[in-house]
């Protein structure tokens, strides 16, 4: 019976911290242009990329060939360990993305990571 109390309890417990914090939903920002990029803080960037998957180089060939007229450099590795033992070679212009699959990924700093944003309709 404790245990039956301690879960319905438990269970309040949840629905009242989510009614505290509601979803914030925000408006739309219209588009602006942000004037022209300045390339000239990723040169020599290198961009470290697993798996080395069809989408994952058409993604990366994008990013790099279509949005720089240099390009910049990117690297596919096999596995994430050889991305992380890379990123720690490499110098600091170094930027790992693992691709979760074909709408998530990663960004592996030199001593961070960062999810990318996705859309959660509840918590």
């Amino acid at each position: 019976i404790w245990k039956t109390l301690f879960l319905l309890f438990l269970l309040f417990w949840l629905i009242l911290m989510s009614m505290m914090h509601p979803h914030r939903k925000y408006d739309e920002v219209p588009n602006t242009d942000l004037g022209p990029l300045d390339t000239s803080v990723l040169v020599n960037f290198v961009i470290g990329y697993t798996p080395p998957t069809a989408t994952a180089r058409e993604i990366m060939k994008k990013v790099a060939f279509d949005n720089f007229e240099d390009g910049l450099i990117t690297e596919e590795y096999l596995s994430e360990e050889e991305l992380e033992e890379a990123s720690f070679l490499k110098p600091s212009n170094f930027v790992g993305v693992v691709f979760k699959d074909s709408t998530s990924y990663q960004l592996r700093f030199r001593d961070s990571i960062a999810m990318s944003s996705i859309y959660m309709e509840s918590r």
